[in-house]
């Protein structure tokens, strides 16, 4: 107990404490940066629909924005998807990162279990239990699903208006793409977060 200080474990320390403060900062900026992007995508969906909306009057210009600004929409859907999936993934190694740090922390004094919070095995990390299907409640998984719905609505309206099928049997084709679309977008993310969160 008495004695010097190790030179070494106090400038380890005081790069930790930097490690962590810059961490906190990382783990704010993938927040707000899925919450940015969620918008942008959602208010330019809301705005391409208000303009298809106010075209309805006219079937050839109504035939045009429809062609034109919902594909556009469902490809930053997906750009917008893989970049949600980017800082989920980013997220959770640097929430990995911070909890190292407060672990070796808490083992620097008998009391640092009481005062630095850890996982609880229980309840999870300050009191949030992750499980496997958890991805399917992020940001990323929400905008999947909205573009899904859109990239089968666009299916249906090919059918429809290209191909001149019933309209049922283009709502049903609609259905399926929109299902195997989310299907797969889930997927990927699954398996991205999975390689960073194996266990």
């Amino acid at each position: 107990m008495g004695g010097e200080p190790d030179p070494g474990a106090v400038a380890l320390n005081g790069a930790l404490g930097t490690e962590l403060f810059v961490l906190q900062s990382v783990a704010g900026s993938t927040i707000a940066e899925a919450g940015t992007r969620s918008t942008i995508y959602l208010a330019t969906l809301s705005s391409g629909l208000v303009a298809i909306g106010f075209a309805g009057g006219s079937p050839a210009l109504l035939a045009t924005l429809t062609f034109t600004v919902l594909p556009t929409i469902f490809m930053l859907g997906w750009f917008t998807v893989v970049r949600l999936v980017d800082t989920s993934v980013e997220n959770i190694t640097v929430r990995r990162r911070m909890l190292r740090i407060r672990e070796h922390w808490a083992g620097l004094h008998p009391l640092g279990a009481e005062l630095i919070a850890l996982d609880h095995p229980r309840t999870g990390e300050l009191g949030v239990r992750y499980s496997r299907s958890s991805f399917l409640f992020t940001m990323s998984s929400m905008i999947a699903a909205v573009n899904a719905v859109l990239g089968g609505a666009l299916v249906a309206l090919v059918l429809i208006f290209g191909a001149d099928v019933p309209p049922l049997v283009a709502q049903f084709a609609g259905i399926l793409v929109g299902v195997v679309l989310l299907a797969a977008t889930l997927t990927y993310e699954r398996r991205r977060i999975r390689l960073a969160y194996p266990d």
